[in-house]
């Protein structure tokens, strides 16, 4: 009789302890495991968002340093001194990276997505750049921004290459126009639509750059670089 009564109260003993014990682990749990998830989350955000500052630091000292280059350029040849149109091909297709910087005040005016091409065999999101006709890749280099006309994309600008790893942009029918396909707004991670070899921008940054191509008394310079 003794023996059952001291199992009962060990048993009861157990039960409590093992509450017990359960409830200072939740105790644990949402005062100490928590806040340190938070805190690794938090500290995650803030060096996702270090990183994204200077990617674009990174960004706008090359789009300055290209900039400086165009000038002297444009001054060479005749061009449009007030701005010009810098792509940056290392930044991913889902960001802005079709600039028009205005050259007076060494400042991006706008910004918008851009196509590159899709080049014959090339099986990642990666751009591969080519200067030969049919490959259907991207062409490093400057470019003079020509007449426009509507073809079957609508309006396009006529591009020709001034550099040996462009210069048959125009053999190429490579030119500036709009598809529908380009958002409007960055979808970084996420790549956009490619294109045969054609700087292809959405269809409201299409008419922006309009705007600034028609009222230029000079040529426009359109630099893709990487």
């Amino acid at each position: 009789m003794l023996n059952k009564t001291i199992m009962k109260i060990a048993s009861r003993t157990f039960i409590v302890a093992s509450g017990l014990l359960f409830t200072v682990s939740a105790f644990g749990y949402f005062f100490w495991l928590k806040p340190v998830l938070y805190k690794s989350s938090k500290a995650l955000a803030a060096t996702n968002a270090s990183k994204k500052l200077k990617d674009k630091s990174e960004t706008m000292l090359a789009l300055n340093k290209k900039a400086m280059l165009a000038k002297d350029y444009i001054a060479a040849h005749n061009f449009n001194e007030e701005l010009c149109f810098l792509i940056d091909m290392r930044l991913s297709s889902g960001e802005k990276r079709f600039f028009v910087y205005n050259l007076q005040k060494d400042l991006v005016e706008i910004a918008g997505l851009v196509t590159h091409g899709s080049g014959i065999n090339n099986i990642s999101n990666n751009p591969v750049f080519s200067n030969t006709p049919n490959s259907n890749c991207t062409s490093l280099g400057k470019y003079k921004i020509g007449k426009p006309y509507y073809g079957k994309f609508g309006l396009a600008y006529k591009l020709y290459g001034l550099d040996k790893t462009n210069n048959k942009a125009f053999e190429r029918f490579v030119v500036l126009h709009a598809h529908q396909c380009v958002p409007n707004d960055e979808v970084a991670p996420q790549p956009i639509c490619e294109s045969w070899g054609c700087p292809t921008v959405a269809p409201a940054f299409l008419a922006q750059l309009q705007s600034y191509i028609e009222v230029s008394s000079k040529p426009v310079l359109l630099w893709i670089y990487y």
